[in-house]
């Protein structure tokens, strides 16, 4: 299903006017960055400060395709609900780990060459903590992939090859 967009790139419009959180989700696209972050009030608090930052809102009647969205713990599962048939791939990283950033822009290239699956990367950090704890996560990165709302692979490390084998496995199944 496609996705309602709606941009705005004022100033007076880095922060989404308000609208009922069961329906609409917020999207920020910050200049330079290859990931877009499903975002919640609180990340509106603080993008206010970025300059650079374009803010929309989006329908949610399935998750975008093409790029890595960024989600927390509120909004992982809606998203995948949201992915109904879709594979989806999550990368598990911190922000301190060096394989993780070596991963990074690998990812974000698998993202743009499977254009059916869906791609979100998790913050392991703090505030992320239970969720991270209820998928299992030991050690980062690790990438879950998921179908039909359900774990069905899993990579550990930073092993790409494996990655790859495990994405086109669970696609052709």
């Amino acid at each position: 299903m496609p996705l309602s967009l709606h941009l705005s790139s004022s100033p007076s419009a880095i922060c989404c006017p308000p609208s009922p959180a069961s329906a609409v989700n917020h999207l920020i696209f910050f200049s330079g960055l290859p990931t877009t972050r499903l975002c919640s009030k609180s990340l509106h608090a603080s993008s206010r400060k970025r300059s650079r930052a374009v803010c929309c809102s989006l329908d949610v009647v399935g998750p975008t395709v093409g790029q890595v969205i960024e989600v927390n713990k509120d909004t992982f599962w809606p998203i995948v609900e949201a992915a109904g048939e879709k594979t989806v791939v999550v990368d598990m990283y911190t922000q301190w780990c060096g394989p993780c950033k070596v991963m990074a822009p690998k990812f974000q290239e698998l993202s743009e060459k499977y254009l059916d699956v869906v791609f979100l990367k998790l913050d392991c950090n703090q505030e992320n903590k239970p969720l991270a704890k209820e998928l299992g996560i030991r050690v980062v990165p690790t990438f879950k992939i998921l179908k039909h709302n359900k774990i069905v692979k899993e990579v550990t490390g930073a092993k790409f090859d494996d990655l790859v084998l495990a994405i086109e496995t669970v696609r052709s199944s």
